[in-house]
């Protein structure tokens, strides 16, 4: 079903070295392929020349062949191969073309020019076998960032493809979510589909892949059997920079009795015209320690991100530290968010003037160390949405370190990150916690809350849960 001959990529810039060096892959119709290794190693520039976006949208010098169910991508327009290949990227604003959850859900089929009662009856399906009554007919801008996944892998669904690829599919999704993925793939495997997908997070593919792909600058180091991988010992994996296969269960108290507290009140709010999304009455939280908030995607994490920042209008919340009360916009020289989706505070020429913009005084020499920090000294020069979702992610982590905000609140930090990037954030967090700043984590992450953090606080349905 695909092949690729002697494939050598890199993107137009100069100076740029390969991204894909001589890969020679053959992938059979039916099969089920992940594709892994490090951050950079080469995973989204193949799923890319996979889709067709390679060299269609994303121009460089290709040398090699792609073929994908005999055609030869490179001479074969992205509206012909979009009837055989099927896309799921890691952000999935970036694929959108409608305003509504339905009209996105429809709109492949209409476009490929289906008739009405055949999109009908396959958006019927296809809501029902992915769960996502409750998201029909909402504002694609209301969802999270785990229910936008979950439209744009049902939008997949709703064109039955012969070639699915996925690029990080699980970066947002929380367990349910993730479970959701991996039965929707079970389905589209059974329906005999060729599945290529680029994951960090691994433990949801076991008994699933047929083949692992192991890449390491730019090159295919190792194929092994699904079965072959999956039962090696802990080491091998993190010899490789690979995230478990074991889902982690966490073993973290709640009770923080000895702590400095800061508490929250009255966060009771909703979206105009729509149900309440928050309700919380009160809420303590220890400061100069991690919290992660954990719960569920649309349970309300991410509004009450900007809840605490101060960035919701007619907010009634206070918060009050240390007998000090802060309301509203008072919280927004608290408090520094770094955002789900970076792209929205993304803003200079330059990674490192993305640097120097957070910080109260510019000081180019403590900007260079916060990129040394998060392994970003390279891409200092770069423009800053030209980089990896994984990158931009850390460059939104520098920026909060450098800003010196009391109160640091992330939102997914460690989404589409690789064991050591992840790592490296457990670490930078750590490090804010030792020079006594209080962290806030909204995370799916159950390595990366084991990592850093010292209590959790469970949200759902806008309401604080036991833990």
């Amino acid at each position: 079903m695909i092949t690729c001959k002697d494939v050598s990529f890199s993107y137009e810039k100069e100076n740029e070295k390969d991204v894909l060096s001589h890969v020679n892959l053959e992938i059979k119709e039916g099969e089920v392929v992940l594709l892994c290794g490090g951050s950079g190693c080469g995973k989204t520039t193949l799923t890319r020349l996979m889709n067709g976006l390679i060299p269609h949208y994303y121009k460089g010098k290709l040398m090699g062949e792609v073929i994908v169910d005999g055609k030869n991508v490179a001479d074969t327009q992205l509206y012909d191969l979009s009837e055989v290949v099927g896309s799921v990227f890691q952000n999935p604003r970036s694929q959108f073309f409608s305003v509504d959850t339905t009209g996105e859900l429809v709109f492949g089929c209409e476009n490929q020019g289906m008739s009405k009662e055949e999109i009908l009856v396959r958006k019927e399906k296809v809501v029902k076998e992915c769960s996502i009554e409750k998201l029909m007919g909402r504002s694609i801008f209301n969802l999270s960032g785990g229910e936008k996944q979950k439209i744009a892998c049902a939008g997949v669904s709703m064109l039955a493809p012969d070639v699915v690829v996925l690029d990080e599919p699980t970066s947002n999704l929380d367990i349910e979510g993730i479970y959701m993925l991996r039965d929707m793939l079970v389905r589209w495997k059974k329906e005999g589909m060729t599945i290529v997908i680029a994951e960090h997070r691994l433990w949801f593919l076991r008994d699933l892949a047929d083949r692992v792909i192991y890449l390491k600058e730019g090159r295919i180091e190792e194929i092994r059997s699904g079965k072959e991988f999956f039962s090696q010992n802990p080491d091998f994996y993190k010899k490789r920079g690979l995230r478990s296969v074991v889902l982690h269960k966490l073993d973290m108290k709640k009770n923080f009795v000895d702590c400095d507290k800061m508490v929250l009140e009255n966060v009771f709010y909703s979206y105009k015209g729509k149900k309440e999304v928050l309700h919380i009455p009160r809420l303590e939280m220890p400061l100069r320690q991690v919290t992660a908030i954990l719960g569920h995607n649309g349970a309300g994490k991410s509004t009450f991100l900007q809840c605490m920042c101060g960035l919701l209008t007619n907010d009634k919340s206070i918060l009050t530290i240390h007998g000090r009360q802060y309301k509203g916009k008072r919280r927004k020289d608290l408090c520094f968010p770094v955002m789900q989706d970076v792209n929205h505070q993304l803003f200079t020429e330059s990674v490192l003037d993305e640097i120097l913009l957070s910080m109260e005084e510019e000081n180019d020499g403590e900007a260079i160390n916060y990129l040394k920090e998060m392994d970003l000294l390279p891409y200092k020069d770069d423009h800053p949405m030209a980089l990896s979702g994984g990158q931009k992610q850390r460059v939104a982590i520098a920026s909060a370190l450098a800003s010196q905000r009391e109160i640091l609140i992330f939102d997914e930090p460690t989404s589409g990150l690789d064991l050591a990037h992840m790592e490296l954030v457990a670490k930078s967090i750590r490090y804010l916690k030792e020079r006594g700043r209080t962290v806030l984590i909204i995370t799916h992450d159950m390595e990366f809350v084991q990592a850093c953090c010292d209590v959790i606080i469970q949200l759902e349905n806008g309401q604080l849960e036991e833990c």
